[in-house]
């Protein structure tokens, strides 16, 4: 019974993606004393991110059409407004906080996604994703990936993060509730007795994060967050905690020159009531006010500081019908041995598919298994869309369903698209909906596709096949979540791939609407 209890927490923690420990009580301190060697730069305003999971256009001017967001529309009245920002690729938000941060694809940030398979370490590689998931695989080594080789090994080191970057420039900053922080300054985190029980898991871990830290019920700034840290409220990573700590370096004057503040709750109500619910936005813009008023005034917060408010990735609605949505490409890979989640990969196995929601990656582990076979099988479902795998010369080759058409590119060549990347095409190129004038690529409903899907087809060594689904439908792996009747991400599609962007307290806009280019943007604002 007690391992049965043992495993109900572990689920709970992970798939509701607390991916963080209790922070040991020496670093735990009353930060209302605490000083920071890191001077604060008078001269420029403290630049404020706050980074609303799933937040899209439409939904989000229906809620100020219906009077549900008031801070984010006093916001866009006194700044700038961007209504279609293109996010990362696969659109799931580990990936996409990686590129948020280290202003690159995940070739350089090595981040693939939520779900991948590792063919170094043999294994696959979970950051938490369901119930079901949890309860079939090792949930010790899920804990470890989420809370400490997610930052600490998988994260390229050679990609510095923001908070890295401002520390070496002499610079304080702040991560709130964000799954991707790396920084320089170390934090001893005390792992939960329930789970440091496990010989596999020491009662200590040391991370670096930057020099302000926030992790829901585990790291807290303001001592009395605790109220917003029970179970019910998803041991804190919710809206409200992360505007009460944000709020709290404002009221102690400790705002660094950047802070990144993640609110997690829209992206829950979305999966489960589809992208034209309106409740997410209500409950995000309540918790940006909350922060607001800590300035006294909306007009002194943004006289005062730098606002910067945007999403991470659409969502793509799913259709209500659970065989008409869901789309399980293991049947048409049934000659295969195909790994199966609670077993370790065996010798005997060719296959290991990566449900990331509306996007997957399949892998060829066997040298046996040709990728051009792979396709082929692959291409007899109609409900897929992109269907890619790189070729011997390392071209990215693309196909649909049965169409048999195929397209090719790779970087460089005469060919330019709007944000100054060169490429050489081949083949049908409305397979990517792209249109081309006098060698300038124009991209349509998959935005920014040659450079986002390119990253996702380097980001991590092995040998593997990258498909998308349709707007409507869902990718199933075995045992993984479903949204049917909701909404899902992960897919190059518009609907998975743009969000709105608010910024306020300056005049100067990122040198692209694409989040890949927020980062050296948010450094030039500290910089100022």
């Amino acid at each position: 019974m007690r391992k049965k209890r043992i495993s109900i927490f572990l689920v709970l923690g992970l798939t509701l993606l607390i991916f963080g420990c209790r922070a040991d009580s020496s670093q735990q301190l009353n930060q209302q004393s605490v000083k920071s060697h890191i001077p604060v730069n008078s001269k420029a305003k403290p630049v404020i991110v706050i980074l609303i999971d799933s937040l899209m256009n439409k939904p989000l001017q229906d809620a100020i059409q219906e009077g549900r967001a008031p801070a984010m529309q006093y916001l866009i009245k006194k700044g700038q407004y961007f209504p279609q920002v293109v996010s990362s690729f696969p659109t799931m938000s580990v990936t996409i906080d990686s590129t948020l941060l280290t202003g690159t694809y995940a070739d350089q940030h090595h981040v693939p996604g939520l779900v991948w398979y590792s063919d170094q370490r043999k294994r696959m590689i979970f950051y938490g994703n369901g119930v079901k998931e949890a309860f079939k695989i090792d949930q010790i080594q899920v804990f470890m990936d989420a809370i400490y080789q997610l930052n600490q090994v998988h994260l390229n080191k050679k990609t510095k993060t923001i908070h890295e970057e401002l520390t070496d420039k002499g610079k304080a900053s702040a991560s709130i509730n964000a799954i991707v922080y790396r920084g320089r300054t170390e934090h001893v985190l005390k792992v939960p007795r329930f789970i440091a029980n496990s010989s596999r898991v020491p009662e200590q871990l040391r991370i670096t994060g930057p020099q302000w830290f926030s992790y829901a019920t585990f790291a807290q700034l303001d001592p009395k967050n605790s109220l917003n840290t029970p179970p019910w409220k998803k041991f804190g990573m919710n809206d409200a905690f992360s505007a009460q700590d944000t709020a709290f370096l404002i009221n102690q004057k400790k705002l660094p020159s950047v802070t990144i503040a993640y609110f997690p709750e829209n992206d829950n109500s979305v999966h489960r009531k589809g992208p034209t619910q309106l409740e997410g936005i209500e409950k995000a813009d309540q918790a940006l006010q909350a922060v607001l008023n800590a300035y006294g005034s909306w007009e002194q917060a943004v006289r005062n500081a730098i606002w910067i408010v945007m999403g991470d990735s659409g969502q793509s609605a799913v259709y209500d019908d659970r065989q008409a949505a869901t789309v399980d490409i293991k049947p048409l890979l049934n000659h295969y041995h195909i790994a199966q989640l609670n077993q370790s990969v065996r010798k005997e196995d060719q296959i290991v598919i990566s449900a990331n929601e509306r996007m997957a990656y399949v892998y060829a582990i066997n040298d046996n298994v040709k990728l051009s076979d792979v396709v082929k099988h692959l291409q007899k479902e109609d409900k897929l869309d992109i269907i890619a795998m790189k070729d011997e010369n390392n071209n990215i080759r693309i196909t649909k369903g049965k169409e048999g058409a195929s397209f090719s590119y790779r970087p460089g060549g005469n060919f330019t698209d709007e944000y100054g990347q060169s490429w050489t095409l081949s083949g049908e190129t409305n397979l990517v909906d792209i249109t081309i004038n006098n060698n300038r690529i124009k991209y349509e409903i998959y935005p920014d596709v040659l450079a986002r899907l390119y990253g996702a087809m380097n980001s991590h060594e092995g040998k593997y096949v990258v498909v998308t689904v349709k707007p409507g439908y869902e990718l199933v792996g075995e045992s993984s979540p479903t949204h049917i009747g909701g909404g899902a991400h992960g897919s190059l599609h518009e609907k998975d791939s743009l969000v709105p962007l608010i910024i306020s307290g300056t005049n100067t806009r990122p040198q692209t609407l694409r989040i890949v280019d927020i980062k050296d943007w948010i450094l030039q604002l500290a910089n100022e």
